[in-house]
């Protein structure tokens, strides 16, 4: 586990894995892409867009995280879900879709 400011600067908070939990492999068209997790624990989101560029939330609905991305890049997404224990992780769910929930 590694803090996440280390990957995505002062604005992400928490502990992350060495590696991405998920790639995705985004083809955009014309819909936003909705970026979240929910968890009982406080967890947050740390994202590697395509262009190299680095976006973090922390709380987007109560403590889960959610991004929107309303003209998303076609490309790679390197996601990983956080959380501020240091230690093991905690279990969370990710939801990736074209459809933001609110």
């Amino acid at each position: 586990m590694l803090p996440a400011e280390r990957l995505g600067g002062s604005s992400c908070v928490g502990s992350i894995a060495d590696a991405p939990d998920v790639r995705l492999n985004y083809r955009a068209g014309g819909l936003p892409l909705y970026i979240s997790a929910t968890s009982r624990a406080d967890v947050t989101l740390v994202i590697n867009l395509p262009d190299g560029k680095w976006i973090c939330n922390d709380d987007f609905r109560g403590t889960d995280p959610g991004i929107v991305f309303n003209r998303p890049q076609s490309g790679q997404y390197d996601i990983w879900i956080g959380h501020y224990g240091r230690g093991a992780g905690v279990p969370a769910q990710l939801l990736i879709s074209e459809v933001v929930q609110r």
